[in-house]
């Protein structure tokens, strides 16, 4: 699997919020969106693939206070 988990805080992400997941493949970033948003937890992505090149990840990221339960959605969903 090419995705991978990033814990706490990250020099590029918005202040209260924390990266959860990143991903090469947009199916898998709209997969973790969807489990998420069912379980009423709001997210947002930063797309940072080069699309000349084709390398480089999509970001997930979700409020910090909420990112031990979206780690363990995406763990249950076999996604981290």
């Amino acid at each position: 699997m090419s995705s991978s988990l990033m814990t706490g805080k990250s020099n590029h992400s918005e202040p209260g919020f924390a990266l959860l997941f990143a991903s090469t493949k947009p199916l898998e970033v709209e997969a973790a969106i969807s489990y998420l948003d069912e379980e009423g937890i709001h997210s947002f992505k930063i797309n940072k693939k080069d699309s000349s090149y084709i390398f480089g990840e999509i970001e997930l990221y979700v409020e910090e206070d909420q990112l031990t339960r979206a780690q363990m959605i995406l763990t249950e969903n076999n996604l981290l």
